[in-house]
């Protein structure tokens, strides 16, 4: 009995020595890293809903995604733990039943199942262990202890679906729903988490992208569900055990321009981005299709953004024609490359032009040719149209009156809304001159429908959003008053006679839009605003090879119309600003109608600030039934008669020949009436030629002759008289110049129209 009992306090004394040891020990262990050190992620782009645009892989050549266990469907949980572990709530990291089952099994070969819980496993991942052999299982079921130790059940099992081989280079179970399932691991549902669930145990065999091992998958799928109780629904599924599943194809590489510039703008494991991926889709269908119509031509590439103006965020963004495509470039991201925009700034002229009020949209401009200092631009086709209204001036882009308009802005005009507006511009305002109206500054697609997306909403600059919500607050006063951008969104609008013009019919009338066609051929624009959204096209050759084929109206205007049409985007009807008011005009002057006006129409302006008055053009005269002579008064003669006509200047009548559209001539004033009194209350005549208070050398000039003399007289004159100081020089028409040869001294030119009417202005001639 004494030995029994000494024995007995002997094994107690041991068990309580081990109990304190492990105790111990327990309490010592280190708290190691739950993932192994140095363990990359992959990334996620995701569009405004939710939707996986790209997925990249890790720096080992892998797919995985790190997935919190909330965000991981039950049904998964529910599948892994019935696999791998039922028992992983209950145990320290090693299940004592199952390691004796395991052994027995050993000892008399008949395999019982495995003895590894999803601690041990977790451990065997997280330290690379070797586990065939008993010392490794030993370390495993150490590290497993380990774990418990220090992390919750929640924390082990989150891990383990972080780094379980799902097949393949697929790690973990976020990455495998994704690439498996083309799903979040939140959405999987039974059957998909069964059939998942049996991959870990043998991932070389179980390779979902593989058909050869989908016997294999359903075979383990089988086993599994056997072995579940008889009331699960999911056993008595006759599908379950069979169902297959099939890969939706390669891993996800939407946008990829836009995403690979989002991934490196962005640190961020998981990255959600404006896009929407069905516009995204949509845009790059329409460009893929377009260019196919294009190639035969030498249009190979082309860009395109859709923005939302209210947020400014990025829904759809096409780099280019194809990525993959290296014949074109197709890996180089267009929308950030500088390019001439040709005439697609001139918007922002006639909007600087109103807000400052020189026009108002029906105001009359000049086409004709001009020249400005050593700057002498011509239109497109080479033709002028003569006297225009502004709206009409910009819908057909005629660029002598956009220069002009330019030339009148104050301050630092287009220069200076371009540089509040975010346009990158090098050199200073005098190096690009006014050839800036007309494209002669780069900027880049991005810049441009930025530009346009503050025009279409409140006209605050700012950069573009490609994160949600994250527009920044106003940085300063707008770029144009909100009447500027009313106007000239109403002045772009519609033009769909323009569209049958160019070759297309499918122009929306709801959109205000606007081309532009750099020079050389080398670039084509195209921009339009629908409701609260901005569409930009560009077209053209990464090379930045010339193409006569670039021309914007007839190649990036269809495509833009093309895009607007497969978009479905709402329309919206704008408000009209307080501020701007409708008056009726003269249709063909654009000022207040007089009581001649043959002709009215409804016109938008600014009070206070749009330049209006009374029309001028339209006069009534008297004239002689019998002669067709002018008369100056009713002297009481038969045959009187008033009729009206139009009293354009000289220049703009000259300017009317030249465009085909010859107007008709006044009469000529009869003779002998003792004067020209009541003929014309119009003004005199106006010098351009020569300046006043400048100096001029005898024999200095560069038109043949000498100085050229040179007036613009109101309406109703058909000749200049010019003299120097009292001599006289000569005559000439009055859309004529008089060569001068300059005498040194000081001089006075004074023009006198056959009204009567005179101007001077004096010069300083010098020698040469």
């Amino acid at each position: 009995m004494t030995y029994l009992k000494r024995w007995r306090r002997r094994v107690v004394r041991s068990v309580v020595l081990l109990a304190l040891t492990a105790g111990v020990g327990w309490c010592l262990l280190p708290k190691p890293e739950l993932y192994p050190e140095g363990m990359s992620w992959s990334r996620v782009v995701r569009d405004r809903h939710g939707e996986v645009l790209h997925v990249s892989g890790t720096a080992d050549g892998r797919y995985r995604l790190k997935t919190a266990l909330g965000n991981i469907s039950p049904a998964m949980v529910r599948a892994t733990m019935e696999k791998e572990d039922r028992w992983f709530r209950w145990h320290p990291g090693v299940n004592p039943v199952a390691l004796v089952r395991a052994a027995w099994g050993v000892m008399t070969v008949r395999p019982a199942g495995g003895a590894s819980t999803l601690s041990m496993q977790v451990a065997r991942m997280r330290w690379k262990l070797e586990t065939r052999g008993v010392g490794g299982k030993l370390v495993q079921m150490g590290r497993a202890v380990q774990l418990e130790r220090h992390y919750s059940k929640d924390q082990i099992l989150e891990a383990y679906f972080n780094l379980a081989p799902y097949g393949g280079n697929v790690e973990g179970v976020g990455a495998a729903a994704l690439l498996w399932c083309g799903k979040d691991a939140a959405g999987l549902s039974e059957r998909e988490a069964f059939a998942l669930g049996v991959i870990p145990q043998s991932p070389a065999t179980r390779h979902p992208g593989r058909p050869s091992d989908q016997a294999r998958i359903a075979a383990a799928q089988a086993r599994l569900l056997a072995g579940m109780s008889a009331d699960e629904a999911l056993r008595s599924d006759p599908l379950a055990a069979t169902f297959t599943l099939v890969p939706p194809g390669e891993p996800p590489h939407q946008a990829p321009h836009f995403c690979r510039r989002r991934m490196i703008e962005s640190t961020a494991t998981e990255i959600t981005t404006t896009l929407d991926l069905r516009m995204q889709q949509i845009l790059e269908r329409g460009i893929r299709d377009g260019l196919e119509r294009t190639a035969e031509i030498g249009i190979n590439n082309a860009c395109a953004v859709l923005v939302h103006a209210p947020t400014r965020e990025v829904l759809g963004y096409v780099g280019s024609g194809d990525y993959e495509n290296r014949s074109i470039q197709g890996m180089v991201d267009g929308l950030r490359a500088k390019r001439a925009p040709g005439s697609a700034l001139k918007p922002f002229v006639y909007g600087l032009a109103i807000e400052e009020g020189l026009i108002h949209p029906r105001s009359l401009l000049v086409d004709g040719p001009m020249r400005f200092g050593d700057y002498n631009p011509e239109n497109f086709e080479g033709e002028f149209m003569g006297p225009v209204t502004a709206r009409e001036a910009l819908l057909r882009s005629r660029n002598i009156p956009a220069v002009a308009l330019a030339r009148r802005l104050s301050g630092d005009g287009l220069y200076g809304l371009m540089k509040r507006g975010g346009v990158r511009l090098d050199k200073p305002s005098s190096y690009y001159g006014l050839s800036i109206a007309l494209g002669g500054a780069g900027v880049t697609p991005l810049e441009l429908a930025g530009l346009y997306a503050a025009l279409a909403d409140d006209g605050v600059p700012g950069p573009l959003v490609m994160e949600p919500g994250t527009r920044p607050a106003a940085g300063g006063p707008p770029l144009l008053d909100e009447a500027a951008r009313f106007l000239v969104l109403d002045m772009l609008t519609g033009g769909v006679d323009l569209g049958a013009e160019y070759g297309f019919s499918r122009a929306d009338p709801t959109v205000a839009w606007k081309t532009g066609t750099s020079h050389g051929f080398r670039d084509a624009w195209a921009v339009g605003v629908k409701g609260d959204h901005v569409l930009l096209v560009w077209m053209g050759n990464f090379s930045g090879r010339g193409n006569n084929a670039l021309v914007a109206r007839r190649c990036a205007a269809p495509m833009l119309f093309d895009l607007f049409s497969r978009l479905q985007l709402p329309a919206m009807e704008r408000t009209v600003p307080g501020t701007v008011r409708q008056v009726e005009v003269c249709a063909l002057s654009g000022c207040l109608p007089g009581p001649h006006c043959p002709q009215k129409a409804g016109s938008w302006f600014v009070p206070g600030v749009s330049p209006i008055g009374m029309c001028e053009l339209h006069r009534s005269i008297l004239v002689d039934g019998t002669t067709g002579a002018r008369v100056a008064w009713d002297d009481g003669r038969a045959g009187l008669r008033r009729e009206v006509y139009e009293f354009w200047p000289p220049d703009l009548l000259e300017l009317f020949r030249r465009a085909g559209l010859p107007r008709r001539e006044l009469p000529t004033p009869e003779s002998g009436t003792g004067g020209v009194d009541g003929l014309d209350p119009g003004e005199p005549p106006l010098i351009l030629s020569p300046l006043a208070n400048r100096l001029y050398l005898s024999g200095a000039s560069s038109d043949p002759g000498g100085v050229l003399l040179k007036a613009k007289p109101t309406g109703g004159v058909a000749r200049l008289y010019w003299f120097c100081d009292e001599a006289f020089l000569g005559s000439a028409g009055a859309a004529e110049g008089l060569p001068w040869e300059p005498v040194p001294g000081r001089r006075k030119i004074r023009v006198v129209d056959d009204h009567g009417r005179a101007a001077s202005v004096e010069v300083t001639v010098g020698r040469e």
